[in-house]
C-alpha cells in the first residue's frame, strides 16, 4: 500500500472506532498525508511508518493536555524524540490518552473517557501510557510512544500484547517531555514487532544537550550469566491462578530456549519499588506540578491530586535517608547481577476490570507495580515481551531487564524469546 493510502485508511480506521477513549487530538488528516506525500519515496528508517504520541509528550502544531484541559500549552517545537522520528520518516497521527500527569498504572484517571484492554473491554487498558497501547494493538498505527516512570511503558505492554521498550535512563531525551519524577522519567515505545522498536531506538537514542538528564551512550563489555527468576516464596499474583500459570510457563519457555536459569534474592529490588510509592519520590511529583496545583487544584483528577498532595509531607532529611537507603539496596543487588546477565519478572501480576479499579484505585494501582517500580529507581532498562493468554483470552507479559546500558543485551536475548514464540505458534 502506498503511503499516503495508508495514511487514508488509518484515519478511516480511527474513524470507525468512535470514542474509545484512545485519542485525545489529532493531527488533520490533510497535515498527515502531505507529510505521507513527502515521504512516499524517501530512503529513511522510518518512511511511512505511522506513529501516536503519549499526550504529555509535545508535538508542535497540536496542544500538550497531560491529560488536563486546564493545563493545555501550545508547544512551540517538538520534543527531541518526536523531531528525530519526523527526520526519520515517521507521521505522527495524533496524541494519545493517558492517567492524567502520567500518575497511574491502570488508564482509568483521565477526563478524556477510559481506554480498555483489545482483548476485553471490561477490563483496564493498563497505563499510565493508556491509549498509545491500545493504539498499536488496535492496529491503528505502527508505534507509538509511551512514557515509563513506575511501569508506564511495560504495563500496558503486557495487557495488550505488545513490546514494550523502556530504555536506560539518559539513553532517549525527555526534551519536552512534561516531567512526572524528572530524576526517573523515560520514554518508552510500544509496537508488536519487536524490530521495529528496536529500528526506533536506533533512531532516537543519543545524548541531547538542552536536557540535563541526558547522559551520553557508554560502551559496555558483553553480559553473561544466567537469567534470574523469582522464587516461588517472591511470587505473588493476587489471586491469579492463570497469571501464576503463565509465569511457570514462561520459565519453561526459557530453559527450552537453551538460557540457564535460577533464582534470585528478589528482596533489595522489592523493597526499593516500595520507596517509589511510599518514599519521598511522591515529592518529586508535587515537586512537577505544585505551580498548576496552587491554581487549579480542582482541575485536577481526585486520586491524581491526592497522591501529589501527598507528598507535601516529606521532609528534606527523609528525602536523604530514603537515598541513603536506595544507595544501600542497589549495592544489595550487586550479587544478583555478578550471576546474573538478565533478569526475567511477570510484568504485572495480574490485571483488573474497569469497575474494580475504580472501587479501589490506589490499592490495585499499587498492585499493578509490585514488579515494575524498583526499574527507574536502580537504573536498569528494560523490555516487556509476550507471554501467552489466559484461559479467557487476557494477555500476559514478562519483562527482561539489565543494568543500566545493557539494552543491546536486552534486545539480543528478546529476539530468541519472539522468535521461540513464532515457532510455538508455527506448530
Amino acid at each position: 500500500m502506498r503511503v499516503v493510502e495508508k495514511v487514508r485508511e488509518t484515519y478511516r480506521r480511527i474513524r470507525e472506532r468512535g470514542d474509545d477513549g484512545v485519542w485525545i487530538s489529532l493531527v488533520p488528516e490533510e497535515v498527515s498525508l502531505v507529510q505521507a506525500a513527502a515521504v512516499e519515496r524517501a530512503d529513511l528508517p522510518l518512511a511511512g511508518l505511522t506513529v501516536a504520541i503519549k499526550d504529555n509528550i509535545d508535538l508542535q502544531g497540536v496542544p500538550t493536555t497531560a491529560g488536563c484541559p486546564e493545563f493545555t500549552y501550545e508547544p512551540a517545537q517538538d520534543a527531541t524524540v518526536v523531531r528525530k522520528l519526523i527526520s526519520a520518516g515517521a507521521i505522527p497521527i495524533g496524541k494519545t490518552n493517558l492517567d492524567q500527569f502520567a500518575t497511574g498504572l491502570n488508564g482509568t484517571r483521565s477526563p478524556y473517557g477510559i481506554p480498555r484492554c483489545v482483548f476485553n473491554q471490561d477490563y483496564i487498558s493498563g497505563g499510565s501510557s493508556s491509549g498509545s497501547a491500545v493504539a498499536v494493538a488496535a492496529g491503528l498505527v505502527d508505534f507509538s510512544l509511551g512514557t515509563d516512570t513506575a511501569g508506564s511503558g511495560r504495563v500496558p505492554a503486557a495487557f495488550n500484547n505488545l513490546i514494550g521498550y523502556k530504555p536506560t535512563r539518559g539513553r532517549w531525551s525527555t526534551a519536552g517531555l512534561v516531567p512526572a519524577c524528572r530524576t526517573l522519567d523515560c520514554i518508552t515505545v510500544f509496537a508488536k514487532e519487536l524490530s521495529l522498536a528496536r529500528r526506533v531506538d536506533e533512531v532516537i537514542r543519543g545524548f541531547d544537550s538542552i536536557d540535563p538528564y541526558s547522559r551520553p551512550i557508554p560502551e559496555v563489555s558483553s553480559r553473561q550469566g544466567a537469567i534470574g527468576i523469582l522464587p516461588e516464596a517472591e511470587r505473588e499474583f493476587f489471586g491469579d491462578t492463570e497469571y501464576a500459570r503463565l509465569y511457570s510457563e514462561a520459565i519453561a519457555k526459557a530453559r527450552d530456549l537453551g538460557w540457564e536459569v535460577v533464582e534470585f534474592d528478589y528482596r533489595p529490588f522489592r523493597e526499593a519499588a516500595a520507596l517509589l510509592y511510599a518514599g519521598p519520590w511522591v515529592a518529586e511529583r508535587t515537586a512537577a506540578m505544585e505551580e498548576f496545583l496552587a491554581d487549579h487544584a480542582d482541575a485536577v483528577h481526585p486520586t491524581v491530586r491526592a497522591i501529589v498532595e501527598g507528598g507535601r509531607k516529606f521532609t528534606a532529611v527523609e528525602t536523604f535517608r530514603a537515598q541513603y537507603r536506595l544507595a544501600a539496596l542497589a549495592r544489595e543487588t550487586e550479587a544478583t547481577w555478578q550471576r546474573c546477565s538478565a533478569l526475567m519478572l511477570p510484568t504485572a501480576g495480574t490485571i483488573y476490570t474497569v469497575d474494580q479499579m475504580l472501587a479501589d484505585p490506589i490499592t490495585l494501582n499499587s498492585n499493578l507495580g509490585r514488579y515494575t517500580n524498583f526499574m527507574n529507581l536502580l537504573d536498569l532498562c528494560g523490555i516487556a515481551i509476550p507471554a501467552g493468554f489466559r484461559r479467557d483470552g487476557i494477555a500476559s507479559g514478562v519483562t527482561l531487564f539489565a543494568p543500566a546500558w545493557h539494552d543491546g543485551h536486552l534486545f539480543g536475548l528478546a529476539e530468541q524469546w519472539c522468535a521461540g514464540l513464532q515457532s510455538s505458534d508455527k506448530q
